[in-house]
């Protein structure tokens, strides 16, 4: 399994943030090719960086890394990756991982 994990930093209006991405981004992000599952963090984030407070966190997963990487790159995932700019004012860091079973 590979996973995309999207860390948003702490925007200037979080109710503005949450209105978007609830509305418009996830609906989005849902529509890309290859998804497996898609789920986000509800209400506070703890993070171990006070210096950089993290708002919200997304995690996307896909069975290959192919299909993550065909999958960001189709016209879906190209505006879902195109949509962030217009709400995540907080910033934004995309991690991508292997997932191995425990």
């Amino acid at each position: 399994m590979k996973r995309a994990i999207v860390i948003y930093g702490m925007p200037e209006d979080p109710a503005a943030f949450d209105k978007h991405y609830t509305e418009i981004h996830v609906p989005l992000a849902k529509a890309m090719p290859h998804l497996k599952s898609f789920q986000y963090s509800r209400g506070p984030v703890q993070s171990s960086d006070a210096e950089k407070p993290v708002y919200l966190v997304a995690e996307l997963t896909y069975e290959t890394g192919a299909d993550l990487e065909a999958s960001f790159g189709s016209e879906a995932g190209q505006a879902a990756v195109a949509d962030v700019g217009n709400f995540a004012s907080g910033g934004v860091h995309i991690l991508t991982v292997d997932i191995a079973d425990a």
